[in-house]
């Protein structure tokens, strides 16, 4: 009989999962809310997490969301934005400004980059993933293809080990 006393239980690590990849998701919607309407953090903060987290809003239901990752995240790219915009117009193709891409698409590339410089407890690669999923739910192909590359090389810049410089 096999020694199982170290595993967690089935589905904890997937329950945790989903529930960060539903923070990113409404992080990157709050953003681009802040981004679009100059909603301020607060009122945002408050928004989401009385309105949308984990609720059903106009027929579309919400999965419960880490509301600590949400608020890192969003705060965390509001308050590094300054720094975090020239890293990802360094990392765009020539021609593409950060302020030439659609709002969706600055959203998620600043809640991407900020992650892979802040939250060392998510593997990189993870990171680049989880901002393509969540790029796939607004976006083309070709986008989410663009979203990948960025983020691998803002990835590579911050956690070179994790990328294989």
């Amino acid at each position: 009989m096999a020694d199982n006393s170290n595993k967690k239980p089935a589905g904890l690590a997937e329950k945790k999962a989903n529930r960060r990849g539903a923070a990113r998701l409404a992080a990157v919607q709050a953003l681009y809310q802040m981004d679009i309407a100059g909603a301020g953090i607060n009122d945002i903060f408050a928004e989401f997490e009385s309105h949308w987290l984990g609720n059903e809003v106009e027929g579309d239901t919400y999965l419960p969301a880490e509301a600590a990752f949400f608020r890192d995240v969003v705060s965390g790219v509001v308050r590094d934005q300054k720094k975090l915009d020239p890293l990802i117009d360094e990392a765009l193709s020539k021609g593409w400004p950060l302020k030439r891409i659609e709002a969706i698409l600055r959203a998620v590339l600043r809640a991407g980059a900020y992650e892979l410089e802040h939250r060392k407890d998510v593997p990189g690669r993870v990171v680049v993933s989880e901002y393509v999923d969540v790029a796939n739910a607004f976006v083309d192909r070709e986008e989410t293809g663009m979203v990948n590359a960025v983020l691998d090389q803002i990835g590579r810049q911050f956690r070179g080990d994790e990328f294989g410089r």
